[in-house]
């Protein structure tokens, strides 16, 4: 809203823009000053016409030159959609003052009456199907289910107020019906647009071209019943929705001298609303129509309000469904944090945020069999010296390979950063975690082949099992203290920091 306003002074300071308002405001002082001379007021509405289809094509085709993709169809489909209106509102001008008097009115002949229907046809599909960002099959279905809904909106609407009983002929009837529901799904359709992001036109443009759709709609009810002349306002808001639809290209073509970005804003909606409004327009016909009893306009609401229920009711079935995908879909992607969140993103083991949890999970379980191994590989800067970090990342996730291979299931290895791993070894004593430890050795001493050169990880090893009572960093430090005693003693070797008394044992 902040981005239309801003373009506000640009938009009333327009010539083509006053010029386009200030025609349409002699027309409707001609048709008012002209009541009761019905040839005149016709001959005049269709005349003003011309020059508002020639706006609507010329801006439409000036918007379609800057504009690329789906957007530049849509306006190439609009500028042939104004060139069909002005072509058939000409012929319709030509027929008005050439024909005999009394012929014609605001109703069109059959070259005008085809060019206005292909042409209406030809917009709405357009936006119809025009492509929204991000759209699955499911949201297509619900989108022409929502579709379909106002769409039979919009017939009851012309079935309850411009259908009347003994007055209109069959043709008529399905004229009115076509023409309503086209103009009331137009609507429908640029709302879809602007609410779904990626609409080909800003939200200004789009305002007028949807007001045109309504007055469309309420030009069929806004004659007298059984007139002989029309009055002068008839002739107005049916000469309106020219206007509004010629505005709304010749906005875009404003908007784009001043914005950089000059369509819609890329946002979306997860909603609509439209379903709901449609079910509430039925009802209304329903309560207008009530009164007068089971006639053929009550039966019409009756058969529409239960074609939108099933509507409305495969609509929700759809957004149900959508709802359970994206429930699983939140509950993966939770997954996935708690898992990035745990483990180490290079070698997939153990963090050393989870390694404490789990050792103080141990502890609490079963103290008196817990142990820890905490070991750092010897040499590996002069790996990624000499190697690069490339291989150092491969030579890690070898290593990580190998714990995983050497420790009981139940056994939980980690990552703590750098050249730095853990085990917590479940269910364990002193002397079973020796063993685990001469495996993890014996694994370390295979060389992996690292950037096309066989490399053997040596690594320093210290094992501390837990006392009773004893905290998880009591544990963890006198690992530490025996890896860095195994360390100083020299390669291949390990060493099991036990309360009370020290042992070093070298392997080979």
């Amino acid at each position: 809203m902040r981005r239309w306003l801003s373009h506000a002074p640009e938009l009333r300071r327009d010539p083509v823009l006053i010029a386009a308002i200030s025609w349409t405001l002699l027309a409707a002082v001609l048709f008012f000053a002209l009541a009761g001379h019905t040839d005149w007021q016709v001959r005049t509405f269709w005349t003003f016409q011309l020059p508002l289809d020639a706006l609507l094509t010329f801006s439409s085709w000036q918007v379609y030159r800057f504009a690329t993709g789906a957007i530049r169809r849509f306006w190439r489909v609009l500028t042939g959609v104004g060139a069909l209106f002005l072509t058939g509102d000409t012929m319709q001008t030509i027929a008005t003052f050439t024909s005999p008097p009394g012929t014609w009115s605001t109703t069109g002949g059959i070259v005008q009456s085809s060019c206005f229907a292909v042409g209406l046809v030809a917009v709405v599909l357009a936006m119809l199907l025009h492509p929204h960002p991000g759209r699955t099959g499911r949201t297509r279905v619900a989108f022409w289910l929502d579709s379909a809904s106002v769409l039979v909106a919009g017939a009851v609407l012309a079935w309850c107020f411009a259908i009347k009983p003994g007055e209109t002929d069959r043709t008529d009837l399905f004229a009115s019906l076509a023409a309503a529901v086209a103009a009331i799904t137009g609507c429908f359709a640029a709302i879809k647009m602007i609410l779904s992001g990626n609409a080909p036109m800003r939200k200004g443009a789009a305002i007028t071209m949807m007001g045109a759709a309504v007055f469309t709609a309420v030009g069929f009810f806004v004659a007298p019943p059984a007139a002989d002349h029309l009055p002068g306002y008839v002739y107005l808001v049916r000469l309106i929705p020219s206007l509004l639809i010629a505005l709304g290209p010749r906005i875009q073509v404003v908007i784009a001298k001043f914005d950089p970005a000059p369509f819609a804003e890329r946002r979306r909606k997860p909603y609509s609303l439209m379903p709901y409004g449609a079910i509430a327009i039925v009802f209304i016909a329903l309560l207008v129509v009530l009164p007068g009893g089971a006639d053929f306009q009550l039966w019409g609401v009756v058969v529409g309000l239960g074609l939108i229920c099933a509507l409305v009711a495969g609509r929700q079935l759809v957004a149900f469904h959508d709802n359970t995908d994206l429930i699983e879909r939140l509950r993966e992607h939770e997954t996935r944090l708690r898992h990035q969140a745990l483990t180490d993103g290079l070698t997939g083991l153990a963090n050393r945020t989870h390694f404490h949890e789990q050792v103080e999970a141990a502890l609490d379980a079963d103290s008196a069999r817990t142990s820890v191994l905490l070991i750092d590989l010897d040499g590996f800067k002069q790996v990624n010296d000499t190697y690069g970090h490339a291989a150092g990342d491969d030579l890690l996730i070898s290593v990580a390979d190998k714990m995983r291979a050497a420790v009981r299931e139940g056994d939980l290895p980690a990552r703590f950063g750098g050249d730095e791993f853990g085990i917590l070894l479940r269910g364990c004593t002193g002397p079973e975690a020796e063993q685990t430890a001469q495996r993890l050795l014996a694994a370390f001493a295979v060389p992996v082949a690292i950037s096309g050169t066989f490399v053997t990880a040596n690594a320093s090893i210290g094992s501390a099992a837990a006392e009773p009572g004893e905290g998880v960093s009591a544990v963890i430090r006198r690992a530490d203290v025996a890896m860095y005693a195994a360390k100083s003693a020299g390669k291949g070797t390990w060493r099991r920091y036990d309360t009370g008394m020290e042992t070093v044992t070298s392997f080979h």
